[in-house]
């Protein structure tokens, strides 16, 4: 009995892994060209935006947080989002994230997302 008990969780613990683990990375081209940033204002983005948000929001898929790239809402709902926090989204205040900051960051999303 306990054979087939400890037979049957590992064989789910299989078919979980296999069917879960196999999802299309969307972040990186297959053309084999990488991301470089076209102005100043977008280079302080990227940095802007691995330091506040690559943690929940890796390269702008879903990570902890919902994706980013595909999220069609305006920029500045996305800005309002930041500063306000809505459900598990903490609020980045303006002395933590500056205005001029929080727009890099929507310009790196945007050059990001038609990348």
């Amino acid at each position: 009995m306990k054979r087939t008990m400890l037979f049957t969780l590992c064989l789910a613990a299989v078919v979980y892994t296999a069917t879960t683990s196999c999802a299309s990375r969307k972040s990186e081209p297959v053309k084999g060209e990488s991301f470089a940033s076209a102005s100043a204002e977008i280079a302080n983005g990227e940095i802007m935006y691995m330091k506040y948000c690559h943690k929940c929001h890796p390269a702008g898929e879903a990570g902890l947080g919902p994706a980013i790239n595909s999220n069609p809402a305006p920029q500045f709902v996305k800005r309002f989002q930041v500063r306000h926090g809505l459900g598990v989204m903490p609020s980045f205040k303006k002395d933590e994230i500056s205005s001029a900051d929080l727009r890099d960051i929507s310009k790196y999303i945007r050059a990001w997302k038609s990348y």
